[in-house]
């Protein structure tokens, strides 16, 4: 698919992976309209898109019809660390629940949509697949149909909205958009709130230490301008439908991210952390989406080495 004058929404564009995923749209020529609850990012200055802050969680399918989007990427979602606390119980019925609800219905409205892409999240997969009481030398690949028992309330949020969305594809003679839902693994970017920018934060900042955390647990970490393309091109595929990955397929332990981040801040000192828990050990199964997009998503290094650079950028300003 061309998205040459595509009219697009991207819902959640001043979020990481938006704000690499609009300039993209722009860039294609797509016609992009942007819902976000918060303000427009300076990122955005200069593009020629259609901006609005709301909260979706009060969406008016109004907004969405009167735009008529072709495609959609519902990236809008609240996230918490590992550890929810209970101030996350509201929020996530608020900002997920309701606001995912409200997306989908609004979607369903829509007679000229032919996609739906929406920000899935691995946390749904069965976590005795990657949760162990020992370190793990391998990560576990997590396939696309392996079973399902989410680790912790956000992921349940998402294999309901993933549950809706399945739904509304049964009734293919009603609604004739094609659903995608993205299994995204641990994004990290620009101006994100992730942990590897928070250590880069830290060590530009002259913070005598970071706390780690179980440096042995292995993540997939993804670049949020890798998710942008992926999600680019399974937007852009016909024939692209259902669950698909988003990760690297590569795994790099905690200690392989601070050890990267002191080949650039050698000044960085670690404080270990004393808290215990299961070990992860996760990594993507990305066979299904290489089926759909082929793309080569950066190594750690050379994403660490991005956020420093954007960092340092920040400073100057």
């Amino acid at each position: 698919m061309n998205l040459k004058n595509k009219k697009i929404i991207v819902t959640g564009g001043a979020g990481v992976i938006g704000r690499e995923l609009v300039p993209r749209l722009v860039g294609a020529g797509a016609v992009v309209r942007c819902i976000d609850i918060a303000p427009k990012p300076k990122e955005f200055e200069g593009l020629d898109i259609e901006y609005s802050q709301r909260d979706l969680s009060y969406a008016n399918t109004i907004d969405f019809l009167k735009f008529d989007p072709e495609i959609i990427f519902h990236l809008a979602a609240v996230f918490e660390r590992t550890k929810e606390e209970i101030g996350f119980w509201d929020l996530n019925f608020q900002n997920e629940v309701m606001l995912n609800h409200n997306v989908f219905t609004a979607a369903r409205e829509c007679k000229n949509l032919k996609k739906f892409v929406f920000a899935s999240s691995y946390l749904i997969y069965d976590f005795s697949q990657y949760l162990f009481p020992r370190a793990q030398k391998n990560a576990f690949p997590l396939r696309e149909d392996i079973g399902m028992n989410p680790r912790n309330l956000c992921g349940a949020t998402k294999l309901y909205a993933e549950k809706e969305l399945e739904y509304l594809s049964r009734f293919e003679e009603l609604y004739k958009f094609k659903v995608v839902s993205a299994r995204i693994f641990r994004v990290y970017g620009r101006g994100s709130g992730d942990v590897i920018s928070r250590w880069v934060r830290a060590g530009l900042g002259g913070e005598k230490s970071i706390e780690v955390f179980m440096e042995e647990n292995r993540f997939d970490y993804i670049y949020a301008g890798d998710v942008a393309d992926a999600l680019l091109g399974l937007s852009k595929k016909d024939n692209a439908k259902g669950i698909v990955n988003i990760g690297t397929g590569k795994p790099a332990s905690i200690k392989d991210v601070v050890n990267t981040l002191k080949g650039f801040i050698p000044s960085l000192a670690v404080k270990k952390s004393s808290e215990k828990g299961l070990f992860e050990a996760s990594v993507a199964d990305t066979k299904k989406l290489r089926s759909y997009v082929s793309w080569k998503p950066l190594d750690i290094k050379k994403g660490v080495k991005l956020v420093i650079a954007y960092e340092k950028e920040q400073e100057r300003r």
